[in-house]
């Protein structure tokens, strides 16, 4: 098995609703969605998909008890002002913010928005990490 990964799919109450907050951000739904009741974001390299929560677990063959996954999603950027940025829009959004951006631990900047499913996104300056034109991190 290659070292990548291809695809993330959010289990979501509300397939419609997602699309739209993923769209207040600025994302496009690169598939017909409403037909085919899976939503896919082109993101770089991998895609993003939303799809019903339900069809979710009973396709990944696993129970679905409620509550968070133990799953944290990432979004890197070129700096602590962009964190901040980034933290705001997806406010203004709909998200909650769960940790505002700050200083970490490890030397960097980062902070926490919950999108309406309850999928936690970190925004995260790192500075030792670098990331390319397109978007793409080296690590």
């Amino acid at each position: 098995m290659e070292q990548r990964l291809s695809l993330v799919t959010l289990g979501v109450a509300d397939v419609g609703r997602a699309v739209g907050f993923y769209e207040a951000l600025g994302w496009k739904a690169d598939n017909d969605w409403r037909a085919q009741g899976v939503a896919f974001f082109q993101c770089g390299g991998m895609a993003v998909a939303l799809w019903s929560r339900e069809e979710l677990a009973a396709d990944s063959t696993v129970d679905d008890p409620g509550g968070w996954g133990g799953v944290t999603v990432a979004y890197n950027v070129r700096s602590p002002a962009e964190v901040d940025a980034v933290l705001a829009e997806a406010e203004a959004a709909g998200a909650t913010i769960g940790r505002p951006g700050e200083e970490t631990f490890w030397g960097g900047y980062s902070g926490v928005f919950v999108d309406p499913d309850g999928h936690p996104w970190e925004v995260a300056h790192n500075p030792h990490w670098t990331i390319a034109d397109d978007g793409s991190i080296r690590i």
